[in-house]
């Protein structure tokens, strides 16, 4: 379809009630196996009451062979993306998705052992500060919890 839609370009399409020469359509098939064809519609007629389109692709020199009907169309052409195409097929290879997808995976899950890891040491050493102050607190406390005196401290001397 170039130059209107350039190679490794990706399309967004939108039904339309009704197709008219012209219009750049995405028609055919969509499975793992079949991509649907984007082109443009040069040619419409009635064949037994029904619509059918001649299309064809704008850097071609002939209409396709194949005749399509409305019900063939997925959508008519809304806008197309440059470039995208080709990062989503490279990201259907297994290097693609190992470096797209799963390291950065590796890298957010590393970070975040990370920050939990420095958020555990902080806690024990909050702990730690805490346990020493209540440790002082109580030596400085008799055993009801009431602050010794200095007579107590001379009594237990005599």
């Amino acid at each position: 379809m170039e130059p209107k839609i350039h190679t490794g370009s990706i399309v967004i399409i939108k039904p339309a009630s009704e197709y008219k020469v012209g219009d750049v359509v995405t028609f055919g098939q969509n499975t793992k196996t079949e991509v649907p064809t984007t082109h443009r519609i040069a040619e419409e007629r009635l064949q037994d009451g029904n619509k059918v389109f001649l299309t064809k692709g704008d850097a071609n020199n002939a209409e396709d062979n194949k005749e399509i009907s409305e019900k063939d169309i997925i959508g008519k052409v809304f806008v197309s993306v440059p470039y995208v195409g080709y990062i989503i097929d490279f990201i259907k290879k297994p290097v693609g998705l190992l470096i797209v997808i799963v390291i950065p995976a590796v890298i957010i899950v590393y970070d975040q052992i990370q920050n939990i890891s420095k958020e555990i040491k902080k806690m024990m050493k909050k702990r730690r500060t805490k346990s020493k102050t209540d440790e002082k607190e109580n030596s400085k406390n008799d055993f009801n919890g009431q602050p010794k005196s200095g007579d107590d401290m001379k009594e237990k001397e005599i």
